[in-house]
């Protein structure tokens, strides 16, 4: 027997084991907030949100794209969708207005929900329908579906498309990762089981519900009938204070969610408050990992587990795991930390493989199924049978895969990828540079940050506050350059090609591998 799997079953088995437990509890600064739900409530919203868009006329197969912080209704959202067979376009929402259009544009979304938070600034989108996430214009969206009103779904494939997610590549225009229903499933169970999701956990979203469906946990632990508490912004005391009410077990993050919960930490033992959550959170890391010393602030400070995995947005994303095993118990808390930076070992059924020029390679029933409408780029990435992740590393003798040094210009900072070719395009735009390379420097907050290297216009004056100014009217803040520095000439080939890895070197003197990304 061959049922196709599809994304529903996460939530339809909740629904069926578990109707009256609360599954997730909205973050009260939203607007229009939907408090707790339960997952019968849950279940009947994404059936009722799938009965709209069928009256509406969006068909199967149809993109409907959200731009929104972390909330209730983008959780219904993933399985209202996708469940029912048309697509979801997760978007950044820190992207600014122009480059939320091309993914508009570029997807076909016939169909963009916009949280009220960032409905000012995109007040210019253009879309064939779009719908604020006010409580009033999404009214009818939102509304539980009545008992035994089904959507009409025909025949289900798993190969579908259930997400479009967008990614900076090497290219300054983002692709479109085409993720099925297979991807996303397998990943998920996949990412709960090396992570042990139980029936009994409470998982904190503080990680972008847009990044990669979450990473796929928010269909994991739906499956188990987790509590789910939806975290807005980072905030490290407010983290702390969710965790220690709702009595949080797991979250998933990038390296500034670290950051931001240590640091609260320490000003709470300042203020003799104990921190919460000891012996019981494991934390899931990814996007960059932090140095091994912020890693043993994890275990020694917070008494929380650290768990770092590796992968991409093409990737679902897991491809590696690594978490600290038995036989490390006997080492000191600085040893383990040591181990457990590196980007771990395969997942189950992840093959990693490194070609001749030390790309690492991947091969599994998640890799994705192409970049929507770039068949040209899809061949590039997939066409020999394995995927090209762009960056560089290496396998240990002990099966570890160790990143060290990416070969896609795409910087990783704070879990978010930037295009440097975009940053470049940006910067060439102002009168007072000659010429300019981006690249990503250490940070121990961000695991990178965005440094520019400029060669100065003769005649022309200009200084880095001017320049990241520049950059800020110009493009998503994240995007931007935190630092510039003015250079009399940049290191090319004898083709006039830059050669970043040189320039990046001097950065990362001292250091085992030439990103932060794992």
């Amino acid at each position: 027997m061959l049922v196709a799997l599809n994304v529903n079953d996460f939530l339809d088995r909740a629904a069926t084991v578990y109707p009256q437990r609360v599954a997730i509890v909205d973050d009260p600064s939203a607007a229009a907030p939907l408090g707790e739900l339960t997952y019968s409530n849950f279940e009947s919203r994404a059936r009722g949100m799938a009965l709209h868009l069928e009256e509406m006329g969006v068909g199967q197969g149809d993109r409907v794209a959200i731009v929104s912080p972390n909330a209730a209704k983008f959780m219904i959202s993933y399985f209202g969708v996708s469940g029912y067979g048309r697509v979801l376009v997760p978007v950044n929402y820190r992207l600014t207005s122009e480059e939320v259009q091309y993914i508009v544009d570029h997807s076909g979304a016939s169909v963009v929900l916009v949280d009220p938070e960032i409905a000012e600034p995109l007040a210019s989108l253009r879309a064939p329908r779009k719908i604020i996430l006010d409580g009033v214009d999404d009214a009818e969206l939102f509304a539980p579906a009545a008992p035994g009103h089904q959507p009409r779904v025909g025949t289900f494939d798993e190969n579908a498309t259930a997400s479009i997610n967008y990614t900076s590549g090497t290219t300054a225009r983002p692709k479109g990762v085409q993720l099925t229903h297979r991807n996303c499933w397998i990943n998920a169970a996949l990412f709960g089981w090396h992570t042990t999701v139980g029936e009994r956990e409470v998982f904190l979203h503080t990680l972008p519900m847009f990044h990669c469906n979450g990473w796929g946990m928010p269909y994991a632990v739906t499956a188990m009938g987790a509590k789910q508490v939806v975290q807005r912004k980072i905030d490290g005391e407010q983290i702390l204070e969710r965790i220690d009410r709702h009595g949080v077990t797991l979250m998933c993050g990038a390296p500034a969610v670290v950051a931001a919960v240590l640091d609260a930490g320490s000003a709470r033992r300042d203020r003799g408050v104990d921190t919460p959550g000891r012996d019981r959170v494991r934390i899931v890391v990814a996007g960059a990992p932090p140095p091994s010393k912020i890693i043993e602030r994890v275990g020694t400070e917070l008494g929380w587990e650290f768990i770092q995995i590796y992968g991409l947005t093409e990737t679902s994303p897991l491809l590696t795991v690594n978490r600290a095993r038995a036989e490390w118990d006997e080492l000191d808390a600085a040893e383990r930390a040591q181990l457990l930076s590196r980007a771990g070992v395969p997942a189950l059924g992840v093959r990693i493989a490194t070609n001749d020029d030390g790309e690492v390679l991947a091969q599994s029933n998640h890799v994705f199924a192409g970049y929507w409408e770039q068949p040209e780029e899809s061949e590039k990435a997939l066409g020999d049978g394995w995927f090209h992740t762009g960056d560089g590393g290496y396998v240990t003798g002990d099966s570890y895969l160790v990143i060290s040094d990416r070969k896609k210009d795409v910087i990783i900072t704070g879990g978010e990828n930037v295009s440097s070719i975009e940053v470049e395009d940006c910067l060439y735009q102002h009168p007072g540079v000659a010429e300019v390379a981006v690249i990503g420097v250490p940070d121990d907050r961000w695991g990178e940050t965005i440094k520019a290297l400029v060669v100065p216009r003769p005649g022309v004056a200009v200084d880095e506050d001017d320049l990241i100014a520049f950059c800020r009217e110009r493009m998503a803040h994240f995007k931007c350059p935190t630092s510039v520095e003015m250079r009399e000439s940049l290191i090319r080939t004898a083709t006039g090609k830059l050669q970043k890895f040189k320039l990046r070197a001097p950065y990362w003197e001292g250091r085992d591998r030439l990103v932060s990304g794992g």
